[in-house]
């Protein structure tokens, strides 16, 4: 893509690198000699994020800065691999796509293990909602727990609408799977025992486990991956799952009749983030900026329903397509958001007892 047609031009970028960046010591130009050999790795969720990234942020961004940017798979919560780079000040990554949790386990401490971007104030940047900023996180993709079902299990019956009616054995049968995790899973426990969504956090985790306790006999499967729930949806061994909304939604592509429902859906965010220390933290930066466009985000919905950070994005994506897209806001006011603060207090406590239960 040249440098006209992606909509940003050098002079675009020197203009927007140049405002408001003293204090993040920027440089001052990128000329195509400068970036010559210049190269960031960033870290990703590999599969479909890697070959979309590729096509609408990696290579474009590229052909405009002259910055190759090289994208790398990594493990969902890589923090162990950024700490460990950061305190050797041994670079594999500069920057990494990470969710609200990881970004604060990684900054909690006396030694942040991430740069603030302090990028607020720069146009592009400012359009993201606050709800979906942080001093080191800029965010980029919202992922969403749902109920998926099958819907040949459910021709000529009530379909499930609720974590209610996913709890609800008796009024509405089925075979049932649930994720061998206790994050997601003790919000739907509370949402399903009549707790409104905003007033889910902080968790009694002692409610939970008495609705866990109703349906754990008709629990035969519990889930340990994404890819697991993709098939078991596909092959029709489950009825209804709670879910990632990206394996239902591969499940439909691959032609399977499955539905899902959107109401008390339980959201969170992945944002770019900087490596602490990395020496091209700048191009990092610059890359960032580059990825907050509307009609860049847009065309990430090519490849999968994105949750686009950039409520303008929307104005570039197809009508019908929308509905599909965890940030749609019909989508987001039905939902709740993770409180990663909460999780990071209480992860320990919630891990122990849900495996307790698991065992009991």
């Amino acid at each position: 893509m040249s440098t006209r047609q992606s909509g940003w031009s050098r002079r675009t970028l020197l203009k927007a690198g140049a405002a408001g960046t003293a204090a993040l010591a920027m440089p001052a130009i990128w000329s195509p000699a400068r970036a010559q050999n210049k190269r960031i790795v960033v870290r990703d969720d590999g599969g479909i994020y890697t070959k979309a990234y590729g096509e609408v942020f990696y290579k474009p961004f590229t052909a405009a800065t002259g910055i190759e940017v090289v994208g790398v798979q990594a493990n969902a919560e890589p923090t162990a691999q950024i700490r460990s780079m950061v305190e050797a000040k041994s670079y594999t990554w500069d920057m990494a796509k990470i969710s609200e949790p990881a970004i604060l386990m990684l900054t909690s401490g006396d030694k942040p293990m991430l740069e603030k971007h302090g990028l607020e104030n720069d146009p592009a940047v400012a359009e993201i909602p606050k709800q979906y900023m942080s001093a080191y996180g800029v965010g980029t993709n919202v992922y969403t727990t749902v109920l998926a079902y099958r819907t040949d299990a459910f021709k000529g019956r009530k379909a499930p609408a609720s974590w209610k009616d996913f709890y609800d054995v008796a009024g509405v049968p089925g075979r049932r799977a649930l994720r061998k995790h206790p994050f997601d899973t003790i919000e739907q426990a509370l949402m399903a025992d009549g707790v409104p969504t905003g007033e889910v956090y902080p968790c009694d985790f002692d409610r939970a486990f008495k609705a866990l306790d109703r349906i754990k006999k008709d629990i035969p499967i519990f889930w340990t991956s994404g890819a697991q729930v993709e098939q078991m949806l596909i092959s029709g061994e489950v009825d209804l799952v709670p879910t990632w909304v990206s394996r239902p939604q591969a499940a439909i592509a691959a032609g399977a009749p499955v539905g899902i429902v959107w109401d008390q859906n339980i959201w969170g965010l992945d944002s770019w983030a900087i490596l602490a220390g990395t020496p091209n933290a700048d191009a990092c930066r610059q890359f960032i900026k580059f990825t907050c466009d509307a009609k860049r985000q847009a065309e990430l919905v090519k490849y999968f329903p994105a949750g686009v950070t950039l409520p303008d994005a929307f104005k570039h994506i197809d009508a019908a397509i929308a509905p599909n897209c965890p940030t749609f806001p019909e989508n987001i006011e039905k939902g709740v958001k993770i409180n990663a603060q909460y999780w990071l207090d209480n992860q320990q406590k919630a891990l122990e007892r849900y495996n307790a239960w698991l065992l009991s």
